[in-house]
């Protein structure tokens, strides 16, 4: 007789009908994401570091090293947002003379990222790799001599980041002996050109912006300088998002304003900054002040008065264009300001 109590049957077509509480074994995959690779973020070190959250920012406002020791994976983050910005150009160094152009601005956002970007902003970000990239960070340009030598226009410096160039902005002209205006120099921003002689015309045009090209742009151009009777003045140096201004666009108008372009805005750093402005024409005549500078550091340009109102130097670290001199008396404008990068990435 078979023992009921011996349910283990070994029959060909038996089987197992013992009822048994076990303990089941379910496996919790961690660490890997949709991808099937394990889920990581980007390590890296350089420059000034602070966080926002689960973001990193690196900071670099001299020349050193962003040093990635992990390159993340596409579960995590492997992409990093930056900002470059080059070196501002000086404001012509002469009578009449044309704002500085901006450095060339350009912001890629990580489509991972939660920042709010500037209007220049290109939404791929940038992929990075475990190595080592050299930051260089463009300087702002210096004055060059008191003359009337093209050559004496000043431009800035580019500001690198891996495949990201962004151009040193242009310098601004001034006004040659017998009254012509120089154009401004090119750049990520172009210059501001130099103001005519009082009875004259426009001027030759500002330097063109966003050279050497690239998309989105990096720059805008400056403005023609100008005159009408009593007053001329140079053209604004171009900023990020906007031209420089022109001061008189056509022979026997009335002189319109000479201010530097703005530059543009990004909450990359976890609060807004404007960066990349251009600077403003300096002025001869009418006790009319020089022209301001365009938001995110330009220079104000120089202004004859009573009282006579020099040109000021653009913002370190803004990649804003200084003023332009007013040239009574003789005086200097304003030096361009140096560039900066920052990184941001997703770290936890």
């Amino acid at each position: 007789m078979k023992n009921i109590n011996d349910l283990h049957t070994t029959g060909k077509n038996s089987r197992n009908i013992q009822s048994k509480k076990t303990k089941g074994f379910g496996y919790q995959v961690l660490g890997f994401g949709a991808g099937g690779g394990p889920i990581t973020f980007i390590a890296a070190t350089g420059g000034t570091e602070t966080t926002s959250g689960d973001y990193k920012i690196h900071k670099f406002t001299g020349p050193g090293t962003f040093c990635v020791s992990c390159a993340g994976s596409a579960g995590g983050s492997n992409t990093v947002s930056y900002v470059v910005v080059a070196g501002g150009g000086a404001g012509g160094n002469n009578y009449r003379s044309g704002g500085g152009g901006a450095g060339g601005f350009r912001e890629g956002k990580s489509s991972s990222d939660c920042y709010t970007s500037s209007p220049l902003n290109a939404p791929a970000g940038l992929a990075v790799t475990a190595t080592p990239y050299s930051i260089t960070i463009g300087g702002g340009a210096s004055l060059g001599p008191a003359s009337s030598s093209p050559g004496d226009i000043s431009s800035g410096v580019n500001s690198v980041f891996s495949t990201i160039t962004s151009a040193g902005g242009g310098g601004g002209a001034f006004q040659v002996p017998g009254g012509t205006g120089l154009s401004g120099a090119v750049g990520g921003s172009g210059g501001g050109a130099g103001g005519e002689g009082c009875s004259g015309g426009p001027s030759d045009a500002g330097g063109v912006g966003n050279t050497p090209p690239v998309s989105p742009p990096q720059g805008n151009p400056g403005g023609y300088g100008g005159s009408s009777p009593g007053l001329s003045a140079g053209g604004g140096g171009g900023g990020a998002t906007q031209a420089g201004e022109v001061c008189s666009p056509a022979p026997g108008s009335p002189p319109a304003a000479f201010d530097g372009g703005n530059g543009a805005t990004t909450e990359i750093t976890a609060s807004p900054v404007a960066y990349a402005g251009g600077g403003g024409g300096g002025q001869y005549g009418d006790n009319t002040p020089g022209g301001s500078g365009g938001t995110g550091g330009g220079g104000t340009g120089g202004g004859q008065g009573p009282p006579y109102t020099p040109a000021t130097d653009a913002t370190v670290n803004t990649g804003g264009g200084g003023g332009g001199a007013s040239g009574s008396p003789p005086a200097p404008g304003g030096t361009g300001g140096s560039g900066i990068v920052v990184i941001r990435y997703k770290f936890q």
